[in-house]
């Protein structure tokens, strides 16, 4: 049963939270902006077996906003696509519990930088309900109607960058996204958050600052039949101009992000 835990509205101080049910609600930046929490979802958050790394993300990363914006149900199939080291696999396996399926996957060229840690985490010992999975954008196995939802964070600018000696391509991105689709049940929902680029650039910075434009990726999507479901602002940061690299230390960690949300018809 979903309840609504939260309604944040006008957060202007920094630092300010929100705690509801044993969940604390960490400000948003920008419009307010209204979430609904399970206790699933919280508890999950709150798991003490979690990996400390993965919990020190959290402040920045606001995953009770996330998990949330997916919809989940327990038992639900979800694929965390490019999900390099299982942050969200791990949290979203909380909330779907044994009984369902998280696949984590990563290509050939994000794998490089997490397989061992994968391997040893989810591999050496069998942690359910999380299946790692590797495979190329162009035939990402996910099977047809087989998610109940599926999330990219951080990753979809990536479709547009180009680096065949780092084993980046040309990337047929309809195809990406016809696969998804095809994956998808019926109301399942594709969570896409990523680095904002300046207005009008459309996919042009993901190549050189790994960034992408919002109205670009929403029109993305919706052309390749998504349906536009909710934006969100919780991640968004009007100190960011929009002209650093991602990993430069200046803005690492607190980049603008715009959260969309979108359904399969």
């Amino acid at each position: 049963m979903r309840i609504k835990d939260a309604v944040v509205n006008s957060l202007n101080t920094i630092g300010r939270a929100v705690v509801v049910a044993g969940l604390s609600i960490l400000p948003f930046v920008g419009n307010a902006a209204e979430i609904e929490v399970t206790d699933t979802v919280a508890a999950a958050i709150a798991n003490p077996e979690r990996p400390a790394d993965q919990r020190e993300r959290d402040a920045r990363s606001k995953p009770e906003v996330v998990l949330s914006l997916l919809a989940l149900e327990p038992g639900d199939t979800v694929a965390d696509i490019m999900g390099g080291g299982g942050y969200y696999a791990e949290l979203i396996a909380g909330v779907v519990g044994k009984q369902g399926k998280v696949i984590l996957h990563n290509n050939t060229p994000y794998a490089k930088f997490v397989e061992k840690q994968l391997n040893e985490r989810y591999v050496a010992q069998s942690r359910p309900p999380i299946t790692v999975l590797k495979s190329e954008v162009d035939d990402l196995q996910l099977g047809v109607e087989t998610l109940d939802a599926a999330l990219m964070v951080m990753s979809y600018h990536d479709l547009y960058y180009r680096a065949p000696e780092r084993g980046w391509g040309d990337t047929d991105v309809g195809l990406f996204f016809a696969q998804v689709l095809a994956a998808l049940k019926p109301g399942g929902r594709l969570v896409i958050v990523d680095h904002a680029a300046a207005e009008g650039t459309g996919s042009s910075a993901a190549q050189t600052i790994h960034r992408i434009e919002e109205a670009y990726a929403r029109e993305d999507a919706v052309g390749a039949g998504f349906h536009f479901v909710t934006s969100n602002p919780a991640l968004r940061n009007p100190d960011d101009d929009h002209t650093k690299m991602v990993f430069d230390k200046e803005i690492r960690g607190k980049t603008d992000r715009f959260i969309l949300v979108f359904a399969k018809p």
